[in-house]
């Protein structure tokens, strides 16, 4: 009798063992190293908001050309400048006013220039250097930057207010801006779309039903691909904006 308790306590002190052991496999890396989640410090330099001028009420601005497949829905005023053509409206809708080469378009590129030059020169002792994928992060307000490109894949990226609906986020980036496909920009803690500013030092590509937040300034071009959203402004200096179904809606 006395060696079955031994043997079954052994068993049970056993599995204990197990379980334990599984649940810190979960957090190591199958190196065997020990995994460490990444955490982003959280800034004590507020930032001020980018002052987008004549741009502010637009959502789509471009310089080359607007081009459209689809049902797309923009509810915003559109701009073109220098370029002249824009095409796929319909069957896109366009819930605003378009402007092409006309006084509000060509002071919207001018306000552009300067939102995008102050937002590139932002500078503070406490900014945090991102890198690669975004996906799963949590940012609070601040100023970020990045020395190539950014995508937020494998995860959904969190902008996280503390509370504060007036706090300013701002990611500056070197190279590319992609989404993949289904991935999502979140609000929380009181954060606005209108606070996020994206400085992007090419061009920007959002993947098929992305639903991203902010206002994203391209020094190129900016592509939609099927189904993809935009709480925000869509914003190419030089280059095309090219939609296909998609949904942008001005903050």
């Amino acid at each position: 009798m006395k060696k079955i308790k031994l043997t079954l306590t052994t068993i049970v002190i056993a599995a204990v063992v197990l379980i334990v052991g599984c649940k810190k496999e979960d957090s190591t890396t199958t190196s065997g190293g020990t995994y460490t989640p990444i955490v982003i410090p959280v800034q004590t330099t507020s930032q001020a908001t980018v002052q987008m001028g004549g741009a502010s009420g637009l959502a789509i601005l471009a310089g080359s050309a607007i081009s459209n497949t689809g049902a797309t829905r923009i509810t915003g005023d559109m701009g073109l400048s220098p370029g002249t053509s824009v095409g796929g409206f319909p069957p896109g809708i366009l819930v605003g006013t378009l402007h092409i080469n006309d006084a509000i378009a060509t002071q919207a590129k001018l306000d552009l220039t300067t939102a995008y030059n102050d937002a590139a020169g932002r500078t503070a002792t406490d900014i945090v250097t991102l890198s690669g994928n975004l996906g799963g992060l949590t940012l609070t307000p601040g100023l970020y930057k990045s020395t190539s490109s950014l995508a937020v894949s494998s995860g959904d990226l969190t902008f996280d207010a503390k509370g504060n609906s007036n706090a300013v986020f701002i990611i500056q980036i070197a190279s590319t801006l992609t989404t993949t496909s289904g991935r999502k920009v979140i609000l929380s803690g009181g954060a606005q779309s209108s606070n996020i500013f994206w400085q992007v030092g090419s061009s920007a590509t959002f993947g098929t039903t992305s639903v991203f937040k902010g206002t994203v300034m391209a020094m190129q071009s900016i592509t939609f691909n099927t189904g993809a959203t935009l709480e925000g402004r869509a914003l190419a200096r030089t280059g095309a904006i090219v939609m296909a179904g998609n949904t942008v809606v001005a903050p």
